[in-house]
């Protein structure tokens, strides 16, 4: 028998708001441990917590950015348990009525569009950190507090490449509107996934796990590719699923088992008595609407349409915010589009991966990259010089022009002096000039580099093509 998993996300962001949802300490990642609490995030006796209204607005652009029905009445829920790095002994949620609702997110894969509907999107606050050492537990409650959005989304993912790519999407969204940087290392955009399985063509649903707080877009795939193979080999078996909590050991390539599986009644949820109901007014709602910025398929489709790129191409590079910006800056400037797409999806994303910045960090601004362009286009240095020179413009900052000046990078076009070095060339190799005479043709290859290397990569090739075809005729 044949099976197919049936996968549902839900994920945790963490909004870049300066303080915490219900009190003024900061948010700010990497502090000293306990150095940014007060008593309303660790929860003493008598204090109430205040909304953050910040937390509010970029809940409902999310809920936008993600074709949700925002609510116009919602309001928060006490969600009870007891863990060391849960102060209150409760965590300050939403339950039957979250603030967002319905939505949905298309993902492209191999060809195909796979919609995946949102249930719901709400606001709840971050719990703390257990630290464990070899021979204690410790907790740091900076974190108690930091507001987060909980996305669900329906069971429509049915593969871990599906799961992927929905992350990847949601992160680019969010990182797009400004809500959440999307840093998972820092534990800014965390994953649960719950997963079954059932026979092809089945529409009843198996027996669930959950999968906890997998951090990395690829952990997310082989958690859920490990998964799906141990729930089959178990029905394969003769075997049931159990319905529990696991975590993904990264070291050792499996899930292993936490805890059984929580039910919502199992918190006791019940309507939070020291925060009103939130009403959403109409008019709120639309000045948030008009804050939204171009979303990534609206980019896609844009780039494919005004500058006449592949549709990879436009991917790509709308996965960023800040290099769509960027690479339409430099075709502002008067670049090729198709030029300057090449470049950034190559040398420039090279050293982006290399250093781990951004584009927004390095030293290479946009005229730069078309200036370099225009010195290939005007002859003045080839394209395997500006491949040369482009590391140290990264580095740098310097301008194409000031470097080729420098080190005399200048290109060679002059035809009367290459058709002396192509004779020269031509003269050495006597044998090879044979060989392509009877049918080798291959061998330009051989006597271009013969000249690039005679004259340390400065001269023009076109022009050397050109005179190497016309003697060797």
């Amino acid at each position: 028998m044949n099976y197919e998993a049936v996968i549902g996300l839900e994920i945790h962001a963490q909004l870049l708001t300066e303080t915490k949802i219900f009190c003024g300490c900061s948010t700010r990642f990497g502090s000293e441990p306990n150095t940014q609490t007060c008593p309303v995030c660790i929860g003493m006796p008598g204090v109430l917590p205040v909304l953050n209204k910040r937390v509010v607005e970029f809940a409902i652009k999310a809920g936008l950015a993600m074709n949700c029905k925002i609510s116009p009445y919602s309001r928060f829920a006490r969600k009870n348990y007891f863990y060391p790095d849960l102060p209150k002994g409760y965590q300050i949620s939403q339950y039957e009525l979250p603030i967002c609702e319905h939505g949905y997110i298309d993902i492209n894969v191999n060809g195909y569009t796979r919609r995946v509907g949102i249930t719901r999107i709400h606001m709840e606050e971050d719990a703390g950190k257990n630290i464990h050492e070899k021979d204690c537990s410790l907790v740091d409650l900076n974190r108690t507090g930091v507001p987060l959005l909980e996305i669900v989304t329906e069971p429509d993912i049915r593969t871990p490449q599906e799961a992927a790519l929905f992350m990847k999407k949601l992160r680019a969204i969010l990182r797009y509107i400004g809500v959440c940087d999307g840093n998972m290392e820092q534990g800014s955009l965390r994953c649960d996934a719950n997963v079954s399985i059932r026979p092809e063509g089945s529409s009843e649903m198996g027996t669930k796990t959950e999968i906890k707080n997998i951090n990395s877009f690829r952990f997310v795939e082989k958690a859920l590719e490990y998964e799906i193979k141990r729930q089959i080999k178990i029905l394969r078996d003769g075997g049931e699923i159990v319905q529990e909590t696991r975590l993904w050991n990264s070291e050792t390539g499996r899930t292993e088992s936490m805890r059984s599986k929580e039910e919502a009644h199992d918190y006791r949820y019940f309507p939070e008595p020291d925060l009103v109901p939130l009403e959403i007014s109409h008019e709120m709602l639309e000045q948030i609407r008009a804050t939204l910025p171009e979303l990534p398929d609206e980019k896609i489709k844009r780039f494919v349409t005004d500058y006449r790129l592949p549709d990879y191409d436009a991917q790509i590079l709308s996965e960023e915010r800040d290099i769509a910006e960027w690479f339409e800056e430099a075709v502002r400037l008067g670049a090729k589009p198709k030029e300057v797409s090449n470049w950034i999806l190559t040398e420039i994303m090279r050293y982006l991966n290399e250093t781990g910045q951004e584009i927004s960090e390095i030293k290479l601004k946009p005229l730069h990259l078309f200036e370099l362009l225009n010195l290939i286009e005007k002859g003045t240095i080839s394209r395997n010089i500006a491949k040369n020179i482009l590391p140290e413009m990264l580095n740098t900052g310097n301008s194409a022009e000031k470097i080729v000046q420098e080190k005399g990078l200048t290109q060679i076009s002059d035809t009367s002096e290459l058709e002396s070095l192509v004779d020269e060339i031509l003269n050495r190799n006597p044998k090879e000039v044979q060989r392509y005479r009877e049918g080798e043709t291959k061998l330009l290859g051989f006597f271009v580099g013969q000249v690039m290397k005679a004259t340390k990569g400065k001269a023009n090739p076109k022009i050397v093509n050109e005179i190497l075809r016309r003697k060797l005729s």
